[in-house]
This record gives C-alpha cells, structure tokens and sequence, in this order.
C-alpha cells in the first residue's frame, strides 16, 4: 500500500485532467507502479512513477527527480499549499501545539483547588466527551478540505465563512499576550546567568539609604525577594490598571528578542517550523524529566505529591469543578483557534487522523500529570523547607520569652501555591532558591517554559496566517512578508503589556479574549459538520481517508454530546461571571501583597470588544452574502481522490444501525460504494430502477471533485442535487444482498473468471 498512498499524496497535490488515463490510474492503484531504486516516503515527496509517460516507460520514469516538498492543492489557481517532511514532524509540531505553559502551571493549581484526585473524574469526562471528539473532527476537516480554517467553513457553506475569521481573530488576540510570557521567560532566562540568582535575597540597603528610603527594603522583607523581584524589577508594577506607569524597555527589548524568534521559525511556513518542533517540542519533556528525577528525591515530596492528588470527593457536587475542567481540556488542546484545520490540511488525504487525535490528546493528558507531579514534589519540598524554619524558630528562647510563637503547619503552607505567572515566576522559583547549583535548574526550568510557549505560538500563528492566505489578504505579498508583517503588527500592538499596568491588560486579555469566543467557535465548528454538512456525509468522507468509518460514540458525540457540553459550560461561564463579577490581582506595594481589585468601567469595554469582535463576524458574513456583497470570494474545492480512496482504502458498502438511526435522528440510509461518475451516470438514466436511490440518506461528497464540475448545480452550501426514493425502491433496495467486495476485487475476480473459462476451453 506504500505505492498507493504515495500516487494519492501526488494526485492530492494538483487539479485531476479530464483526460487521464483511467486505465493507467487502476493499474497504478492495484500496486503495478513503475519501481524505483530508492524508496519514497508519503510525505514531502512525490511518486516517482506518477508522470505524464507511459508506467511502462522505466527508464524515463526513474531519472524524474523529486519535487519541492510543497504540495499544489487543486484549488483553481493552482495555489501552492505546503505539507509535512514525514508523520513524525506533523505529530511533534501538533504535540507542540496542544502542550502548552497551561499544562505546567494551570493543570496542577486546578487540580489542588478542585479536589485532588477527585478532580480527575470531571477532567478525564470532560476529555472524552468534549475535546478528544473536537480534536478529531478538526483534524479531519483541514484534511478532507485541504484549508485552513477560514477557507474550510467556507466551503462547507458560505453562512459558516464567519467562522473561519472569529477564529482567526481569536488566535490574534491569544498570540498578543501569550508571547508577552514568552517574553517574561526570556527575561529570567537572562538573569539566570547570575550566581548567586537575582531573586536569591532583598536587595542591599547601602543602596536604599543613598536613596534615603526604607520602604523599599520594608516590601522586599515583607513580600520576600522572589516576589519582590517578580513585581518591583521584572514588571514594574503599580498599584492598579488606571494608573499606566513607565515604560519597561527590558520587557520591551525581551519582547522584540521574542517576536524575531517566532517569525525566523515561522517565515518558511511549516517547512522551517516543522523543523524547528524537533527541538521546542522534545525539549520539554527531557526537562520535565530532569525535574521529576530530583523531585522524587527531595524531602517532602511525598507530601506535595499526596497533597495534590488526595480525592476530596464533596467537591464533585460544585458545578464550578466541572465548569473548570471542561474549559481546561477545551484550552489545552488548543481547539477552536483554526490552528488543528491548518495543520490537518497539510497532511496526506489518506492519513489516519484517528489515530493522531487519540495519540496527541493522551499525550497532553499525559503531560499535564506529569507537570503535576513535578511541580507539587517540588511544593513540598519548600513547604518542607518552611515548616523546618517555622519549628526552629518556635524553639528558640526568645521567641518562647515572647510568647509569639507561630502555627507551623505544612497543609497551609501547600495551599499558598498559585496559578498561572504566580507559581511560575514566583512560588517555582523560590523552591529553585534551595536547590544546589540553582542558576543550573533556573536556566533548565525557564528554557524549557519558552520552548513549551514557543511551539504553542506556532500553531495559533498558524491559525492567523493560512486565513489571511485563504481570505486574500495582500495577494500580492510572499508568505514571508506576511508572516513578517503580521508579526510586526503583533510586536507593536503587544507594547501595551510593557508599560507599569502590562501586568493587568495581560488578565484582561487573559480572561476574555479566549473563553466564550472559543466555545462559541467550538460549538459552531459541531453544528456545522453536523446539520450544515450532513454528519453522514462527514462520516464517508472520514471513512475514506482512515479506512473506517467513526463508530456510534464519535457520531453521538459530535452531534449530541458535546455541543451540550459546549453550551452548558457557555452558559455557565456567563450566569458565573453576571452573579460574581470579574476581578484581577493587584500589588498593593505598601502591604506587600496581591489584592482582588474590581475592574473599572473602560476595562469593561475593552473585554466586551475582546469578546463581540471575533464573535461579530459570524452574522456578518452570512448577511453580507444576503445582499449581494460577499465578503469571501468562492473558490473552487481542492481536488479529493474520492473513487481512488474506495479502491485503496478497501471500503465496504455498510448501512447505518437501527440504533445509529434513532441516536442521531437520521432517515433510512443507503451507502453505496459507486463513485460520482457511477452516480451521475445511474441518474441520467431515468428508466434504471437504480436511477431513483439518490435518496436524501445516500451519501455523496458535500464538495463537488473537479471532475464533478459540469453536474453540479450550485446551491447555498454546495449540496449536489438529490431526488427523492420512493418506498418501493428503498425496500426493493435494502431486501437486494450487498457485494461486501471493492470494485477492483470484483473486476479482477471477473478477469481471472473469463482467464480461466478461456483456458478450459482451449484445453478442449
């Protein structure tokens, strides 16, 4: 079967010619290829028997060089769409993109709060029913469409095109202030450099009485010199969002350093990212490794690690436990940003997306368990730390004099960890503190939260440019250009978060730019498959590429399961967010502490706008398609081997379940394994009696082939043309036994038969 997927690679990569050889096309397809002296792989090569010669022609056939890695997909300008080096690239750039910093520092703090081990019930539900099917069903689309995710939608129907661009605005908004952490990251990777570390303790009082000012040395004491370092030297902080504050050039600079990485990476699309994920993806994982071997080797460690996962059970009865569960799987696997479409789009038309769906979110599972491992070993270890000085200091005669000894308790001390930049920037790097060498594990902890961040922006980059290439923005413009540009815009506009107040836009955008836009993305991404393009329809299309088509549990689950959950988890989010409002933390520098501010009134416009804009241009497309002024331009579909697929991919003629029926409310189906050629050709004969099964429940491609062009009548959302069966002919069909046999077993049953009656009668 290398062979055959190797011509489906290579006639995926151009429009089909009307006149070729059908002839030459089944001999290719039953394995008889002109070989080669060296093998060719599936991706980022072409077949080298696949020429305009004759397969007989070995000798002409095997001096044809390999073609550039990218591949042009049939999309009636001959746009050049590029594809991975091999399958491992396309699943260390994918597991790069989906494990991100929120499972290091995100995972861990939910699990803690929401009831330990517990927590795990609502996480591993919300993973099987909400975003491994959407994982799926993403990768599936860019696959079958051959787009990015503007151009996906689109093509299923022109209403959904506003799909498309709220995710491209969403992954916009995201990479704004996701690369501001990348920026932070760099900055302490710089300071990592330094014995003792910047953050070791307070810094000198020679220099505050120069200044003649205590207060200064008074908030380091009381706030303690990583927190101190965190908010004072790093941000810059003030006290609240209102009051702006100096500008920050070190962040400023470590910005501009962190933007010119992303694009270098990008610039080249995924021929040099995929290149790239070979570091930023493995690295991690080497070094979470490193730190899993020396926290299981610390003291306390044991009581970290119970501490986290001990089960709490009264905690399942809090709807806020599952709401949080359901927004982590959904924002840890990266779904909705358009980002999966791109990169599914780049892969082979007969790669199993399946099993890449299953592989990647077990690895993100896996990686969130992992970093909570790692993290709250280390947790314990400085709450083990801080109880052993708590003690000392109870025991020691003054403070027993005084009688103002402290409740030394290491549970408390375990409930002070901190979500999100707190625990990175400054419950972490206080436990590096009483490690031996510690800018040797300070170097290794935040190179290795770059690298995690680094490869997550790759792929919501992705999602922002395949849009603008899709949407034709700049036509005129190479990848590279756009890419820069784009990156430009993004390191300008992300100046804001290098100001005294940066610190307080990042919640900001942190809190609303990629919670409801994303689920209501998500949960229009279902019912767009679903009820737009048929879930039939998907499933033969899904059958195809993978060889199978997806059982019950992922038909349910795309149809009914999880856009309940979407909806439920949307609502949810919003009757909590109307009834407790929203706040950020604040650094109140005289108490040295965080406080719980209220938002003022313009930070809510700026979160309602983070919220309507992405969202807004779901009725706009449709409305403007309404009046006549579309604001996408059609195009035609990316060429999708679909009878080649029936052959190679062995597909059998099945029929949905008595059961699928009722679950997923679908009319009597009847799947054939005729090609659209066959079909046409069965519906322009009136008089056959199989020219009236074109039922509503048969299967056809919502996307009409190139070949399909001159048949098809274009309607709203490019459904091909269907007449009604009548009973009669339904049962006549379904009491009719099914060949389980492809078409090309069968034609070649038959010609052994003839060889074979051929030959007895010549014995005769």
């Amino acid at each position: 079967m290398a062979n055959v997927s190797q011509l489906i690679r290579r006639q995926s990569s151009r429009e089909l010619s009307a006149q070729k050889s059908i002839d030459r096309l089944e001999l290719e397809l039953e394995a008889r290829l002109v070989p080669t002296s060296e093998e060719v792989p599936d991706y980022g090569a072409t077949n080298h028997a696949f020429e305009e010669s004759s397969p007989a022609d070995k000798d002409s056939a095997s001096k044809v060089p390999l073609e550039s890695v990218k591949e042009v997909v049939g999309t009636g300008e001959g746009a050049e769409r590029e594809s991975w080096d091999s399958k491992l690239q396309f699943l260390l750039a994918t597991v790069g993109y989906a494990v991100g910093l929120g499972n290091v520092w995100r995972f861990p703090y939910l699990a803690q709060k929401n009831g330990g081990g517990a927590f795990l019930i609502p996480y591993f539900v919300m993973l099987t029913f909400l975003g491994l099917p959407l994982f799926y069903l993403e990768l599936a689309v860019g696959q079958r469409l051959r787009k990015g995710a503007l151009g996906a939608w689109h093509q299923v129907s022109p209403s959904l095109g506003g799909v498309g661009i709220a995710s491209a605005v969403v992954s916009f908004a995201v990479a704004l202030y996701y690369n501001t952490v990348i920026a932070w990251c760099l900055y302490y990777l710089f300071q990592s450099f330094q014995s003792p570390l910047p953050w070791w303790d307070c810094p000198h009082a020679v220099g505050v009485v120069e200044g003649n000012d205590t207060n200064l040395v008074q908030e380091c004491k009381k706030a303690g010199p990583t927190q101190y370092f965190w908010y004072r030297d790093a941000l810059a902080i003030t006290d609240s969002i209102t009051d702006s504050g100096e500008f920050n050039w070190k962040i400023a600079g470590c910005m501009a350093i962190a933007w010119l990485i992303i694009y270098v990476c990008i610039m080249k699309g995924i021929v040099a990212s995929g290149k790239v994920v070979y570091v930023t993806a493995v690295f991690p994982y080497l070094v979470l490794l490193v730190f899993f071997c020396r926290g299981v080797t610390l003291r306390g460690m044991t009581d970290g690690i119970t501490h986290l996962f001990t089960p709490r059970w009264q905690k399942l009865a809090d709807p806020v436990v599952w709401l949080e569960a359901g927004t982590q799987i959904f924002f840890s696997l990266g779904l909705a940003f358009g980002g999966l479409i791109a990169f599914g789009s780049y892969n082979p038309v007969n790669n199993n997306c399946l099993r890449d769906a299953i592989l990647v979110s077990i690895t993100n599972c896996f990686t969130s368990l992992l970093a909570g491992v790692v993290v709250f070993s280390i947790l314990g270890f400085k709450a083990h730390e801080t109880h052993e000085r708590c003690l000392a200091e109870n025991n020691s005669t003054v403070i027993s004099l005084l009688d103002e000894a402290k409740v030394c308790d290491i549970q408390e001390e375990l409930e002070k960890s901190a979500a999100g930049t707190g625990l990175a920037f400054i419950v972490f790097t206080e436990a590096i503190n009483q490690f031996p060498f510690p800018p040797l594990w300070a170097v290794l902890f935040f190179l290795m939260l770059f690298t995690l961040g680094a490869d997550s922006q790759f792929g919501t980059l992705e999602g922002v440019i395949s849009s603008l290439i899709d949407l034709k923005v700049l036509p005129q413009l190479r990848k590279e250009a756009l890419s820069a540009l784009v990156c430009f815009i993004c390191f300008v506009i992300s100046l804001i978060f290098t100001h005294g107040a940066g610190n307080y836009i990042f919640q900001l955008f942190d809190s609303f730019a990629g919670n409801i836009p994303l689920l209501m993305i998500g949960l229009l991404e279902c019912v767009g498959v679903s009820f737009v393009y048929g879930i039939k329809r998907f499933a033969s299309d899904v059958e195809l590429m993978c060889g199978s088509r997806p059982s019950l549990y992922w038909l349910v689950c795309w149809k009914v399961a999880s856009p309940l959950l979407m909806v439920t988890i949307l609502a949810a989010s919003i009757i909590k967010m109307a009834l407790e409002g929203s706040t950020y933390l604040a650094w109140d520098s005289v108490k040295a502490e965080g406080i719980e501010r209220q938002w003022p009134g313009w930070a809510w416009v700026v979160a309602a706008l983070l919220v309507f804009l992405p969202l807004v241009w779901i009725p706009i497309v449709p409305i403007a398609n309404m009046l006549g002024m579309p604001l996408l331009t059609e195009e035609e579909p990316a060429w999708f081997p679909e009878k080649e697929l029936r052959s190679a991919q062995d597909v059998t003629p099945q029929r949905f379940t008595a059961l699928e029926r009722a679950l997923l409310c679908l009319s009597i189906s009847i799947e054939t394994l005729r090609s659209p050629d066959e079909d046409r050709e069965v519906r322009t004969d009136p008089g056959s009696e199989e020219g009236h099964l074109a039922s509503r429940g048969s299967q056809q491609p919502l996307i009409p082939t190139a070949t399909d062009k001159t048949s098809v009548t274009t309607t709203s959302n490019n459904l091909q043309p269907k007449t009604k069966a009548s009973e009669r002919d339904v049962s006549h069909f379904l009491r009719t036994p099914m060949d389980d046999k492809p078409a090309a077993r069968r034609r070649s049953e038959e010609r052994t038969k003839k060889k074979n009656e051929k030959s007895n009668r010549n014995s005769m």
